[in-house]
């Protein structure tokens, strides 16, 4: 997959989103609902920055679940296989 960052950048992007639909999907779902598990960190709370004129808020926060781990690696073997059969 070598000089192919816009499209594995894509392909991430597509198993992040479809992933955390995933997660919030099988939440109620006894024998699924190990796919909503995960972590979160970043930030507690914003750093802010008063200038007087500008006000400037920073802050990260990140959560990761095991169905966004699985379909980024999905999404990203399919793109593997598409670009070897071009």
């Amino acid at each position: 997959m070598k000089g192919h960052f816009w499209l594995n950048l894509f392909l991430i992007l597509v198993g992040v989103v479809i992933g955390s639909m995933a997660a919030e999907i099988t939440v109620g779902v006894p024998w699924l609902s190990w796919l909503s598990y995960g972590l979160e960190f970043g930030t507690e709370s914003p750093l802010i920055l008063d200038l007087s004129l500008l006000r400037l808020t920073f802050g990260i926060s990140v959560k990761i679940t095991v169905s966004m781990v699985l379909f980024i690696a999905l999404s990203l073997l399919l793109g593997r296989v598409i670009t070897r059969e071009s």
